[in-house]
């Protein structure tokens, strides 16, 4: 099973997420198109990884059942021992607010709410008590403390994304997933998101798993796990960004003989 993380912060026998032969599968019964192909991995707490593949490879599918968003075909996925199967949707998206925090790569922040009311919002939904105390808090974690009261409009991408990154945080997740976090941030405030998200696992404790296809997105992680025709092909502990580059360049020399080979 693939996995391990290797940050300073992780929990001794504490696992934060696990996949069990976990498949998706798209399409009718006589075109059926497996985006994920029997995927395991356990990943303790306190740990970042990176989840990188070639386009088509599975990631988003990946992160979105491994996240709850989307329900496998087969298999179970369990976030902090407690699997993601066999209750109601409410149940799930209960579970989702309590557990889960998701950073997406667009921000999907409301333009009419506050940099303190887009952060409070998942709380709200959850219907907890807001303590403005701690959102003020992680907002002042992620540099953002005099903007309070700023529409989404009135920040850069940069910032934006670091209220996506607190409102995130706010609930105090097991697990984080970050999709594409920095693919609409230039170079400057992806490095400093990434920054970011590394400190929160480190100093915070988050599990974090990243989807990305930037090798220096990558190299901020403590583990790489490769993904190619919606399976898992490789690990990388301790990546470089030179190192994360050549595996992936193999890898896609690898996929394109195979499917060749496969007449795909």
């Amino acid at each position: 099973m693939f996995g391990r993380g290797t940050t300073d912060n992780e929990v001794d026998g504490a696992e934060a997420l696990r996949l069990e032969s976990v498949r998706k599968v798209y399409g009718s019964d006589d075109n059926p198109v497996a985006a994920l192909n029997g995927v395991s991995l356990s990943l303790p707490a306190g740990s970042f990884t990176a989840v990188m593949g070639p386009s088509g490879s599975g990631k988003s599918t990946l992160l979105q059942c491994a996240a709850g968003l989307e329900s496998p075909t087969e298999g179970q996925v369990f976030v902090d021992g407690t699997p993601m199967t066999g209750g109601s949707e409410t149940k799930l998206t209960k579970f989702r607010r309590s557990r889960i925090g998701f950073i997406f790569q667009h921000f999907n922040l409301l333009p009419t709410l506050t940099v303190l009311q887009n952060v409070t919002l998942p709380l709200r939904l959850a219907g907890k008590k807001i303590d403005r105390r701690a959102a003020v808090d992680v907002l002042g974690r992620v540099g953002l403390g005099n903007r309070l009261d700023h529409l989404p409009s009135q920040l850069s991408g940069g910032q934006q994304q670091r209220v996506a990154i607190a409102r995130a945080l706010v609930t105090q997740p097991r697990v984080v997933f970050a999709d594409e976090p920095t693919g609409a941030l230039d170079t400057k405030s992806a490095r400093d998101v990434l920054g970011l998200l590394q400190e929160s696992v480190r100093l915070y404790g988050q599990t974090l798993v990243m989807v990305t296809h930037d090798p220096v997105a990558a190299s901020y992680a403590g583990s790489v796990l490769f993904l190619a025709d919606g399976q898992m092909v490789g690990h990388l502990a301790n990546p470089t960004a030179a190192q994360v580059a050549e595996r992936m360049t193999h890898l896609a020399e690898e996929v394109e003989r195979r499917r060749v080979r496969e007449g795909v």
